[in-house]
């Protein structure tokens, strides 16, 4: 009898051993990417053939890329991989794709038809932060938008949904609190309503470039550790009239949007985060704070926070998606912030690898663990 319980003592100790080395989260609530964009310089783009971006990508275990410019050479160096893509629209092509029905068709007989399914496309923003750039284009937005998912939809392709790209600091002049946020008007109801409508409709998220680092920049009130998701005994701010405590300005703006969705009766759509980073380095010495430091500390807190699952304090989901800018440094020129994950030669900037930031431990860290518990077992028998 003695014996017995001697043994069900030690099952048990191995038990406790072995859920200690299992992680303790196996899926990742937010799926993680980058942004690519083809360089500009001919000599650049010859070295950064698309079979060696794709194959970068693959090693570094990114599971989903933001291709910019949507190079067609690009998409099919991604096939048979299984890495998403997200394509891109360009912001002069919207009155195009709005105003004729057979160049939307055109444009995704070029982009898409060629490619699908063995290139795994997940969704096509229709211009990006057109409001912006080409404010002129934007009443052409959702139109343009209707006639590539209609045209996808006669192709018989009904898993690539349609979105268009806003810029955070164009529609949302409020964030804090988060709760109170609303869009920019007249934007709001003209542009922004109808659009939200459209993706409702039509299962797709709403697409919003959210950089942390412009929003430090423009407020003084604002800590460097709050930006940063350091956890110090004042990095934090709480939106009164939720009772809601934000540790991070990441999850503040995130939320601000939700909000000012919820204003509009969508709180529920899907949010995807199409670029966010922290630059390297910045346009002139006036901007102390984009260091490499910096940049790998958010990175580094960034992947570790959005892999832990915890979401934001209005959607413990989280966001469905989020891609860093970018994957590779672009030229180095006087008066251009660097942002690039890897340097032009494709070796890492920082000194964490992208596919570990914040992960469960890893299967043979598992082994490991049971191996050690079966050798205390033996050791106590």
């Amino acid at each position: 009898m003695k014996k017995i319980h001697s043994l069900s003592s030690h099952l048990l100790l191995l038990i406790t051993l072995t859920a200690i080395a299992t992680p303790t989260t196996i899926t990742t609530a937010t799926t993680i990417g980058v942004t690519y964009s083809t360089p500009a310089s001919i000599s650049t783009t010859a070295q950064l053939s698309p079979d060696r971006i794709a194959a970068k990508v693959v090693s570094m275990s990114i599971p989903a890329v933001r291709l910019l410019d949507s190079n067609p050479a690009m998409i099919r160096a991604f096939a048979y991989t299984n890495v998403s893509l997200f394509l891109s629209v360009p912001n002069p092509l919207v009155p195009l794709l709005a105003s004729n029905r057979s160049l939307a068709m055109r444009w995704v007989y070029r982009h898409v038809l060629p490619f699908h399914p063995r290139t795994k496309i997940s969704i096509i923003s229709v211009g990006n932060d057109v409001i912006s750039y080409s404010p002129d284009v934007s009443p052409f937005l959702l139109r343009a938008m209707q006639n590539v998912h209609q045209s996808l939809v006669d192709l018989r392709i009904y898993k690539i949904s349609v979105s268009t790209t806003f810029s955070f600091f164009n529609i949302v002049p409020t964030a804090f609190p988060p709760s109170s946020a609303q869009f920019q008007q007249p934007n709001g109801e003209v542009i922004i309503r109808p659009i939200l409508q459209f993706l409702e409709r039509t299962n797709s998220s709403f697409l919003i470039n959210l950089y942390p680092y412009n929003m430090y920049r423009s407020s003084f009130s604002i800590p460097i550790g709050f930006a940063l998701f350091e956890e110090f005994p004042f990095n934090f701010r709480d939106d009164l009239t939720t009772g809601v405590r934000y540790r991070n300005l990441f999850d503040m703006m995130v939320d601000a949007v939700i909000s000012a969705m919820a204003v509009m009766g969508h709180e529920n759509l899907p949010v995807i985060v199409a670029e966010t980073g922290w630059p390297s380095s910045g346009i002139d010495a006036s901007e102390v704070d984009a260091t490499l430091l910096y940049s790998e500390m958010f990175l580094k807190a960034l992947l570790t926070h959005l892999r832990s699952g915890s979401g934001t304090p209005l959607r413990k989901e989280g966001v469905s998606e989020v891609y860093i800018f970018e994957l590779v440094e672009k030229d180095a020129k006087q008066g251009i912030r660097n942002w690039g994950l890897l340097h032009h030669n494709m070796t890492s900037k920082y000194s964490f690898e992208f596919s570990d930031g914040g992960k469960a431990r890893s299967f043979v860290e598992l082994l490991i663990g049971c191996f050690v518990g079966l050798v205390m077992l033996y050791l106590l028998m």
